[in-house]
């Protein structure tokens, strides 16, 4: 796979992203039960993203990083999710695998569908998934 070619991006937005990658890579390195618990906590009380918001995240953290323009899809779904965090929403989050052939792969969406991907969508059966919490009862609300 060749790295991609981001598009332009803000200093501010190569700042967070720079940010969301360096979060990203020790987490990378978690099993992903730990993995999972860590995004899981968060996302805690964030909406869910818009797809702008998501494609801005992704878009930023290719363009800061060599190794999430190319092979690392972990690294760069984590950054794109922790980037969308430090703007207050969260994207869902997935890892996911195909079988013939079988491949791994790490990506986000927006809005129920992959965010910059070029797979189409249920192309990966995924496997792990961290959504953004909506539509749950609130805690000691009763309904």
């Amino acid at each position: 796979m060749a790295l991609e070619l981001p598009p332009p991006v803000t200093r501010r937005s190569r700042a967070i992203a720079r940010l969301a990658v360096a979060l990203a890579t020790p987490l990378s390195h978690l099993a992903p039960a730990r993995l999972a618990t860590v995004l899981r906590a968060a996302r805690h009380k964030a909406p869910p993203a818009s797809r702008d918001l998501a494609a801005t995240a992704r878009d930023a953290v290719v363009a800061v990083s060599a190794h999430c323009a190319g092979q690392g899809c972990l690294r760069r779904s984590i950054a794109a999710a922790l980037y969308c965090r430090l703007h207050g929403a969260w994207p869902t989050w997935h890892v996911g695998v195909r079988t013939t052939p079988f491949r791994a792969h790490a990506w986000i969406e927006a809005q129920g569908t992959p965010v910059n991907e070029p797979f189409p969508p249920a192309y990966y059966t995924p496997i792990l998934t961290v959504p953004p919490l909506t539509g749950l009862p609130k805690r000691g609300v009763r309904g």
